[in-house]
Parts: structure tokens; C-alpha cells; sequence
């Protein structure tokens, strides 16, 4: 029988890029690119994806000397990705480009249609359903970037504050902290428009 090659390990992988092997790095692309893409896809608008995916590896290529193996390069690049969409958010907040109006007499307007007229097919529900992320989507989008990621991690897909503080490389109290405090931001912020 011939023999298969062994596929080579993460570390062997990086060991080999680190001792100037540059091309070996397309094994990790080509294996983690599906991995990296559902994260950014959870966090990033859609025409922001690719661009994002393309950071994180472009950043965990650049930082691969000082890979620690302790949680394996799946986590870490977890955490590359996480950290990459913060960035992106922490920077859209910062310069205030997100090309959003404040919420309008339509939006008051359509809360009251909602909350009063009850409708059964699923086009209403699904029309419903839209306006409700975009009134969401806005009032995330006036949330810091520290406060956004974390409500999205903590509250929309349900990791634990300690799974949080791995991605986001904060304390577990830093963590506790800020997701009570966001929490109450983005309360606030939805009370405001009802």
C-alpha cells in the first residue's frame, strides 16, 4: 500500500514560515479561510467581509513569530478576527462616517404601526422583522466600539464572559463591567425611539 503523506501540523506549518518558508502559509489560509470568514461575517456589513478576512490573515501572518501554541492557532486566529472587527468598528465610531441619519419621523412611525396593528402572514412578520434590525442596527451603530462588540458577542451569540475575555484579550471583570454598562447604553438607546 503507498503511504499518504502525514499533513503537517499548525506548528510545523508556522515553524517552517518562520524559518522563511513564506508560501507555507497558504496551508493555514486555504484551512482556516471558512473558519475566519464565519466570524467576520457575524460582526462586519456584508460589503465589509472580504477586506476584513484579508486583515486578519494579513495580521496573523505579521504576527506568527510570537504565536504562543498554549490555546492553538485556531483560537488565536479567533482572536485575531474578533479583534479585527473591533478595530473596524472602534474606527467607524471614531470618525463618525457610518452614513446613518438619526432616527426619523418614518421610524417613529413605523414603531407605532407596529406596536399597534398586529398582522398574521409571514410578509408582515418578515417586513417587521427588517425594520426591527434596522432600528437595532442603528442603535448598535451609536454604541462604542468596545460596547458594540461586546454586546454582540455576550448577547447575540451567546459566549460566555470568559470565552468573551479570550477573544477580546480583556479580563473576565473588564468584561462583566463593560457588558452590564452596554447593555444599558443600548436600553437606553431603544427606549429613546419607542
Amino acid at each position: 500500500m503507498p503511504d499518504h503523506p502525514r499533513t503537517p501540523s499548525d506548528a510545523e506549518i508556522i515553524r517552517r514560515i518562520i524559518d522563511g518558508e513564506v508560501n507555507a502559509f497558504e496551508h493555514l489560509l486555504k484551512k482556516y479561510q471558512d473558519h475566519v470568514l464565519r466570524i467576520v461575517k457575524k460582526h462586519m456589513p456584508y460589503q465589509e467581509v472580504e477586506e476584513t478576512a484579508q486583515e486578519v490573515f494579513v495580521r496573523a501572518y505579521q504576527a506568527l513569530p510570537g504565536f504562543q501554541e498554549e490555546g492553538g492557532f485556531r483560537q488565536w486566529l479567533s482572536s485575531i478576527a474578533v479583534r479585527a472587527c473591533y478595530d473596524f468598528w472602534r474606527k467607524r465610531y471614531r470618525s463618525k462616517e457610518v452614513p446613518m441619519s438619526d432616527l426619523s419621523g418614518n421610524h417613529r412611525d413605523w414603531m407605532e404601526r407596529t406596536l399597534s396593528r398586529e398582522s398574521d402572514t409571514s410578509f408582515h412578520e418578515e417586513r417587521r422583522e427588517n425594520e426591527a434590525r434596522e432600528v437595532l442596527d442603528w442603535a448598535l451603530n451609536r454604541l462604542s466600539a468596545q460596547d458594540r462588540m461586546i454586546v454582540e458577542l455576550m448577547y447575540f451569540e451567546g459566549l460566555s464572559v470568559k470565552e468573551a475575555a479570550g477573544l477580546l484579550g480583556w479580563s473576565v471583570t473588564k468584561v462583566k463591567v463593560r457588558s452590564f454598562r452596554s447593555r444599558k447604553k443600548l436600553e437606553t438607546l431603544l427606549k429613546a425611539v419607542i
